[in-house]
């Protein structure tokens, strides 16, 4: 244990010199900033909320405004004179109009309430992935944890090896022991060696793992924070119960919160579908005017006297007579006409539907299977969900019992250890009895890292479905 203080102060004193120390709360706060599947998960979220927006909207009017500029040619009736124009005649028209859905069926209404679910959903899905990866990374940085130890554990073994070693060559040089007994503890320190080297290894990729999933490019400079987790909480373990966990995990997991929002979505598909049975109503209104070319207005007029039209049926004498007059013109001005040809329309569009090719049957039909089918997986989800909650509790408590027991046998098998060297030293213990005493102290201390590691675990798990935060 000393040397294992030892070998986190050097990683403490490296960190002192401008690297930096990465603790379990700013790797989870890393990759909840940069991790680029919570990103894609947020943006989402957001595109859902924005899906929302649109559904929000749909109960507003729509309204449109337009202009044209056209010119005539041939022979055309003029639509603001109602006269034949064979010349070039100019018109422009403006307009604006506006129309709303009075009844659809409700659709709308349910249309804008699933998107309130979906975008609901939305933001759990990316709270889930982001409390997934985060338990994730807990793993991934308890595992470097776990292995910092077993390389630890490993140097132990290879430096009280290496002593037997110096004193057996000393004593080998002075006659005392045979040259089997200093190859015997020679291979013992070369397999201790090899073990070491294993566990740096595994160290190494541990950091590694931890690394790549905060996405981390510079690894050069990669170190953890070491918490003290020389002893592990058992108390509040212990007042655990499964059901309990499950039971509030159920209320409050995100992703199982998502499922069910999933099956009143599917409900609120079948509204819409249903929706098609009935009638639309619309109202519509516009606002128009125009100006042409061809409309004209009377400027001035000369009298030229009078012109025989005619005469009476009485007598061929009596002649019928009017005035001769001739008129001057222009074009009707551009603003007079457009005040003059103003036109307002309002109305309202009845659209009943008679038959739909059987459409909307169909519709309604897949909606109720969307229904069945988000239940399913909203009850498989719920199920998965105990059954990790149980296996996690089972795991926890096997891993509990074997930390309790390889416990009492480590201090035994130390004990037993002490003595084997101490009559290994005086040649009272042959080479195998001595590698033989180390060889079951080094397995159960591993056996005990293995059984302590696995029960923190475990109870992380649980506490992670308890909504705690994620700390050592």
């Amino acid at each position: 244990m000393k040397r294992l203080v030892i070998f986190f102060l050097f990683l403490a004193a490296g960190a002192a010199y401008g690297q930096k120390v990465w603790t379990l709360e700013s790797c989870i706060q890393y990759a909840r900033e940069n991790n680029l599947t919570i990103r894609l998960q947020a943006l989402n979220a957001d595109l859902a909320k924005l899906a929302l927006t649109r559904e929000k909207a749909a109960f507003l009017p729509g309204v449109q405004a337009g202009a044209t500029h056209s010119y005539n040619y041939g022979r055309t009736v003029d639509m603001y004179t109602n006269e034949f124009a064979t010349d070039r005649v100019r018109s422009n028209n403006f307009y604006i109009g506006a129309n709303i859905t009075l009844f659809n069926g409700f659709n709308l209404i349910n249309s804008y309430k699933k998107g309130q679910l979906e975008a609901e959903a939305a933001v759990l899905d990316a709270q889930q992935t982001a409390d997934d990866i985060s338990l994730s990374i807990a793993t991934a940085y308890l595992q470097v944890l776990y292995s910092m130890e077993l390389v630890n554990n490993a140097r132990n073994q290879l430096e009280i090896t290496n002593l037997q070693v110096d004193k057996n060559r000393k004593m080998f040089e002075a006659g005392s022991v045979s040259q089997g007994t200093l190859l015997t503890i020679e291979a013992q320190a070369a397999s201790e060696e090899s073990s070491l080297i294993s566990a740096q290894n595994q160290l190494e990729m541990s950091y590694l793992t931890l690394a790549q999933m905060l996405d981390l490019k510079d690894l050069s400079d990669f170190q953890i924070a070491v918490p003290d987790i020389s002893t592990i909480d058992t108390a509040s373990f212990l007042l655990l119960n499964p059901n309990d966990v499950y039971a509030f995990a159920e209320k409050n997991q995100p992703g199982l919160l998502a499922s069910e929002y999933r099956v009143q979505i599917a409900e609120r598909n079948l509204s819409i579908a249903r929706a098609g049975r009935y009638p639309v109503l619309t109202m519509n209104g516009s606002l128009g005017t125009g100006y042409s070319g061809a409309s004209r207005r009377i400027t001035g007029y000369n009298y030229n006297g009078v012109d025989t039209i005619g005469f009476t049926s009485e007598s061929l004498t009596e002649f019928v007579m009017m005035p001769s007059m001739s008129y001057t013109y222009e074009t009707t001005p551009f603003q007079d006409q457009i005040n003059d040809n103003i036109n307002k329309s309002i109305g309202l569009s009845l659209t009943i539907p008679i038959f739909s090719k059987f459409n909307t049957s169909i519709a309604v039909r897949q909606a109720k299977i969307g229904i069945e089918s988000a239940t399913i997986n909203y009850e498989q989800e719920k199920l998965n969900l105990q059954k990790t909650i149980q296996q996690a509790y089972v795991d926890a408590t096997g891993a509990y019992r074997k930390y309790a027991a390889t416990k009492k046998q480590v201090a035994a098998l130390e004990e037993s250890f002490k003595y084997m060297d101490q009559r290994f030293s005086v040649g009272l213990a042959t080479p195998i009895d001595y590698s033989d005493s180390k060889n079951k102290l080094a397995t159960a201390q591993s056996e005990l890292l293995q059984a302590k590691y696995e029960f923190i675990f475990r109870t992380k798990i649980l506490d992670y479905y308890l909504g705690r935060e994620i700390r050592f």
